[in-house]
């Protein structure tokens, strides 16, 4: 028996087979990019996203009949990302949001100034709440034939044939539109924001039947949801207090396995992180606290495609490893500002130390280093807020592949840095939890001890954490209106 994922990520999304001794087989993959129509409008096409799952799902099936029997799908997703579609037709009702798009930002700074509620442009709430008055009141639609959901309720519907209208409080908890607990969906926030909660999903446990894929050969049942960043947390075996995961991909995202307390306030805490849910079954809840690089691979294709230092991303590690230290040279990668600790929208890209020797190398691996400290800050930041001791850091995402930035990591966090067997390991998060709901693995710990390591690497020296200090400073505050924004 196997469970065939679905994996939607911000620019492309795949489905695949896991099998019971975790590994991922018959992986099928389709570029699904979101456009930019003006700056800082990040939208995409709900039907093109829809068809594509359907095309990679049924390639998978295919692949796969002969020999796995898949008993259910579980589905994993980029997180806040809002869709809305017509309730009778399933048909989208305009183009969904991107969680990266910031045309809500004022609606933001003004539920903070007049109702004292803290939501960031990247959460569902906003975004809902223009999508009802751009796509619906402005039109004079139906209101009673709309549905409001994230990524995750659009695939369930695509995949039920518009017959599930659900979401997981993983995902839920993303939206700013939920209570404390992710269980329910805030009376006031949504009388407040005027988002009707008729429209929202039902709020599902994120490992559990749920219902069927009519859509696809065999009509296998949907046994899980969570969101991307729980499912690698998931993925790589981080179950127990203290154990960390970063994702390396176009950003970076740490989460740390807190346990079954949860948070006080839904809000950012003391040194930058987010509690959130890691997942949740019948019995509980589940929490986790996240920080955030809003730039990490997104540098290395600066690297690439503008500056045109390298001519593949891999060829990063190859430049680099050219010279054995940086040559004082110093890169912090706020191409987007900071995230966690700082949350500092108007810090930019900054490059410090050069001198005349300085080689197309030493800029590579400054770069290459600079990622690395800020997955250090992030360690650092979740500690301070969560107070848990981190033994060692798992990773995965596309950097994960580059030998020197993962020796660099080592050596800025002073942790063994754990290498995931499957470079997305969103795709075994899911399938765990949706294996455990239909008996595959008899829990979550039986289904993660499956997951291995690919390789450990051991620090061999330490960065300038002090020196690297300074240079965050320098970065921080260059477009001031940008600095003074707070979510």
């Amino acid at each position: 028996m196997s469970i065939l994922v679905v994996d939607v990520g911000t620019s492309g999304l795949r489905a695949a087979v896991v099998r019971e001794d975790g590994s991922v087989n018959f992986l099928n993959y389709e570029s699904c990019r979101p456009d930019t129509p003006a700056p800082g409008l990040v939208e995409f096409d709900p039907r093109k996203m829809g068809d594509a799952v359907l095309r990679v799902c049924n390639a998978t099936i295919t692949q796969s009949k002969n020999s796995d029997k898949i008993k259910a799908v579980g589905i994993t997703n980029q997180r806040a990302s809002t869709v809305m579609w017509s309730k009778s037709t399933g048909e989208p009702l305009g183009p969904a949001l991107g969680w990266q798009d910031l045309r809500t930002v004022f609606d933001c700074i003004t539920a903070a100034s007049e109702h004292s509620i803290k939501l960031a442009p990247n959460q569902t709430a906003t975004k809902a709440a223009w999508m009802i008055q751009n796509y619906v009141v402005a039109k004079n639609l139906d209101l009673t034939d709309v549905r409001i959901g994230t990524v995750d309720s659009w695939i369930a519907s695509v995949l039920s044939n518009n017959e599930l209208h659900v979401t997981d409080s993983t995902n839920a908890g993303a939206t700013g539109l939920c209570t404390l607990d992710a269980s329910s969906w805030s009376e006031r926030i949504c009388d407040l924001l005027k988002v009707d909660i008729s429209l929202l999903p039902k709020i599902v446990k994120s490992t559990g039947v749920i219902g069927k894929a009519t859509a696809l050969p065999g009509a296998p049942v949907i046994a899980s949801l969570i969101g991307d960043q729980q499912s690698s947390l998931i993925g790589q075996g981080c179950i127990n207090s203290g154990a960390t995961k970063i994702t390396f991909g176009t950003g970076g995202m740490l989460d740390v396995f807190t346990g079954t307390a949860g948070p006080t306030r839904m809000q950012r805490s003391a040194h930058g992180s987010y509690p959130l849910v890691a997942y949740s079954d019948e019995q509980t809840t589940y929490w986790a606290a996240e920080a955030i690089m809003l730039s990490a691979g997104t540098n290395i294709e600066w690297l690439r495609d503008d500056l045109q230092l390298i001519s593949t991303s891999q060829e990063s590690h190859q430049v680099a490893a050219q010279v054995e230290d940086s040559g004082g040279v110093v890169f912090v990668p706020a191409l987007f500002g900071l995230g966690t600790p700082h949350w500092d929208y108007g810090a930019r890209g900054t490059l410090l130390g050069l001198t005349r020797g300085t080689t197309r190398a030493h800029i590579v691996r400054a770069v290459l280093e600079g990622i690395a400290h800020r997955g250090a800050d992030l360690l650092e930041a979740v500690i301070a807020d969560t107070k848990l001791s981190v033994k060692s850091l798992r990773i995965d995402g596309g950097m994960s592949q580059n030998q020197t930035f993962t020796q660099s990591l080592a050596n800025a966090t002073g942790l063994n840095i754990e290498i995931s067997s499957v470079a997305e390991a969103t795709t075994l998060g899911a399938a765990f939890l949706a294996g455990v709901a239909v008996g595959i693995w008899s829990s979550i710990g039986q289904a993660t001890s499956t997951a291995k390591p690919a390789k450990i690497v051991i620090p061999t020296r330490k960065l300038d954490r002090a020196q690297w200090h300074e240079a965050i400073d320098r970065s921080r505050g260059w477009i001031a209106s940008l600095s003074s924004l707070d979510f």
